[in-house]
């Protein structure tokens, strides 16, 4: 989660979707956790980890001996992690408030620092924020950066009203001056920090939307009203889209380019 102006505001439905996410990002991704350490006993800290559904998996991935620690600037996303990390039994996990390029971790302890879905929401920071983990992680360890290119996103077929909110979404991250093909750059912001890569990677994540979710920019339809971005009729509009969409079968796919960079600290 971000440290500026987050715009997602926490539901049932908005972590349903996190955990979705999560799961499918851990067999995704599985060679390139295995290629940053992520694997028993090591010690690993998940920066921005938002309500804690990859901090769980990376949990899971450290034990039985390995630690793992979480850190968001929002309170409420902090209390959703912890109380999932108990659910889910884990042992050697904590999670913590602070920000991303200020988490207020010793330096140099940990063997893997991992960013996902971060940089997209704190334009003109991207860099202090990968120059910190940096620094908090031990000579020979990792970086995990994971970040999308917002713009290929799609949901086909989708009614006007339903596209429209994403348009208004997007134009509220450009207000913010936020990147959002920011995880184009990833390796470019590694290498500036320092780092050795030593894998970049983009895919195309398509499925079929499940009933019920609405994605990131209905998530952030308080944020678009606040910015003057949107009122009343334009929630009932998309309120009504995503209704009418949730009675499709076949159910419309979504697109979206993600990239992924493993890099090692020198």
């Amino acid at each position: 989660m971000s440290t500026r102006g987050y715009a997602l505001r926490l539901s049932d439905e908005e972590v349903a979707r996190y955990r979705m996410m999560a799961v499918r990002a851990r067999e995704r991704e599985a060679d390139l956790w295995d290629l940053a350490g992520l694997r028993p006993g090591a010690c690993a800290v998940d920066v921005g980890c938002g309500p804690g559904a990859v901090l769980t998996l990376l949990a899971e991935a450290v034990a039985p001996a390995g630690r793992v620690v979480g850190v968001d600037a929002d309170p409420e996303a902090v209390a959703t992690a912890r109380a999932g990390l108990d659910a889910a039994g884990a042992v050697g996990a904590e999670v913590r408030q602070a920000r991303a390029e200020a988490t207020g971790l010793p330096e140099g302890t940990f063997d893997v620092a991992v960013l996902r879905h971060v940089l997209a929401h704190n334009g003109g920071g991207e860099q202090s924020i990968v120059d910190h983990l940096v620094r908090l992680v031990r000579p020979g360890g990792h970086v995990y950066l994971l970040d999308v290119d917002a713009l290929s996103a799609s949901v086909a077929p989708a009614p006007p009203d339903a596209d429209d909110l994403v348009e208004r979404y997007r134009r509220w991250h450009v207000d913010q001056g936020n990147d959002l093909r920011v995880g184009r750059r990833l390796a470019t912001l590694a290498r500036a920090a320092g780092l050795e890569v030593l894998e970049f990677r983009g895919w195309f994540e398509i499925g079929p939307v499940p009933t019920g979710v609405r994605g990131p920019a209905w998530a952030a339809r308080e944020a678009l009203v606040a910015a003057g971005l949107a009122g009343p009729d334009d929630l009932a509009r998309w309120e009504a889209a995503h209704a009418t969409m949730d009675g499709w079968e076949p159910r419309p796919e979504y697109m979206l380019a993600t990239f992924a960079c493993v890099a090692r600290v020198p």
